[in-house]
């Protein structure tokens, strides 16, 4: 099995900005831009924001576990819905975790983990 990596990093707002005036260049030329998949922050503070233990916790359970539910995702981190909840939508809002609803009798939100690992990149310049 191959295992899919999601790269999580730094990138300056001017670098950010320095990469998609390439693609849009790119794509005026007629050229298929490359693809990135990845999360970028600007700063590593904001990163540690998102990155919390317990938010890394859930993404752990949710790669792991596979819980057909948020309800089910809050039972096995012994953590309130509410808070996993609002964890899970800042994590799907970051690209981090997708969501899926599925409607049955009642219905559910399900959290899914498209990746084996995270890579973190932090450029010093």
């Amino acid at each position: 099995m191959k295992v899919k990596n999601l790269t999580v990093g730094i990138k300056s707002l001017e670098q950010a900005l320095k990469e998609a005036a390439q693609t849009m260049k790119e794509i005026q030329k007629g050229h298929s831009p490359k693809p990135t998949r990845g999360t970028y922050f600007v700063t590593f503070q904001a990163m540690l924001k998102v990155l919390t233990p317990k938010r890394l916790e859930l993404l752990r359970t949710i790669r792991e576990k596979h819980p057909k539910s948020v309800y089910e995702l809050a039972a096995i981190t012994h953590r309130h819905i509410k808070n996993v909840q609002e964890d899970v939508d800042f994590l799907n809002r970051v690209d981090l975790v997708s969501i899926s609803r599925k409607s049955t009798t009642r219905r559910r939100v399900v959290p899914t983990v498209n990746y084996d690992q995270l890579n973190f990149r932090i450029s010093f310049i």
